[in-house]
């Protein structure tokens, strides 16, 4: 049996207790180290689980998966993913091939940020289409999203924004990334982890709303359109704020991993109750003290 085991979003102690006694009973565990991370690292949740694991990055998942399906039809093998196991496409590749292979599979669900946002207060069926935030670069400064942002506001609806790369994962992120040129020349050489920021993000989503206003069009948000900046949900430490996008360029969220939610304009009354918990504290004016 293949297990697809999800991690939730927190720490070792946030998988499910059916998939702990799937993990314990499985004579080979993977954990997927790309798509996401956990607020501890690899060496915790050996503790917790009480069995060894062999990280799974990118190239191993989607390139040399033979590994992870080898004897997987006359033993047990788990794959665990931060997160829910379906919060990435590749997952979902996995399952295609295991079945190919006549490999049978079993999924088992945890939360992921795309339920966990609610933690926020903005009510989760009022949320449009994700999207994701890239790092620009130089020459590669994409605007395509933003059309779906503008859908969304047009509709009344929430966009999450997901941070940091432009893998179809449940949190985007840049680990184990190459750099142009050793990924031209062929090079194994990786550049060290990036995570995009809740300020990074609002940065360039107030540049893009300059550059269509110079272009003479109508952006769908502005420097006073309500967001949500989050970090580490589900951790101890999580943090929320609610503010303005221009106010998201400088709050305070910490360490990553950091979402964006970019809210739809018509707020019901609880929402906008549940929002004020989290605002922003207006700086104090101390002239004349």
């Amino acid at each position: 049996m293949l297990y697809l085991i999800g991690l939730g979003l927190g720490d070792a102690k946030d998988i499910t207790v059916k998939g702990l006694e799937a993990v314990r009973r499985c004579s080979r565990v993977y954990l997927e180290a790309y798509t996401s991370v956990l607020t501890v690292g690899k060496e915790a949740l050996e503790e917790f689980y009480g069995r060894k694991l062999i990280l799974a990055d990118r190239e191993e998942v989607e390139q040399e998966a033979d590994n992870i399906f080898k004897d997987a039809d006359v033993t047990d093998v788990a794959f665990l993913v931060v997160g829910d196991p379906f919060g990435a496409t590749t997952h979902s590749d996995l399952i295609l091939r295991a079945t190919k292979l006549g490999i049978p599979y079993q999924v088992i669900h945890n939360a992921s940020i795309m339920n966990a946002v609610g933690c926020c207060g903005l009510q989760l069926y009022k949320f449009g289409e994700t999207v994701s935030i890239v790092f620009w670069t130089d020459t590669w400064r994409p605007e395509s999203f933003f059309d779906k942002v503008k859908k969304n506001r047009e509709n009344g609806m929430h966009t999450l924004c997901l941070l940091g790369n432009k893998s179809p994962a449940g949190w985007y992120i840049k680990v184990k990334e190459q750099s142009l040129e050793n990924l031209i020349r062929g090079r194994k050489i990786y550049e060290p982890p990036r995570y995009m920021s809740v300020n990074q993000a609002a940065q360039q989503l107030l540049e893009i709303v300059q550059n269509q206003r110079a272009r003479g069009e109508e952006p769908a948000i502005t420097e006073e359109t309500l967001c949500v900046g989050l970090a580490r949900v589900g951790a101890e430490d999580q943090k929320i704020a609610a503010g303005t996008l221009e106010q998201m360029c400088t709050v305070r969220l910490g360490e990553p991993l950091h979402s964006l939610v970019i809210t739809g304009g018509n707020l019901h009354p609880l929402e906008m109750e549940m929002l004020s918990l989290f605002s922003i504290p207006e700086p104090q004016n101390t002239d004349g003290l």
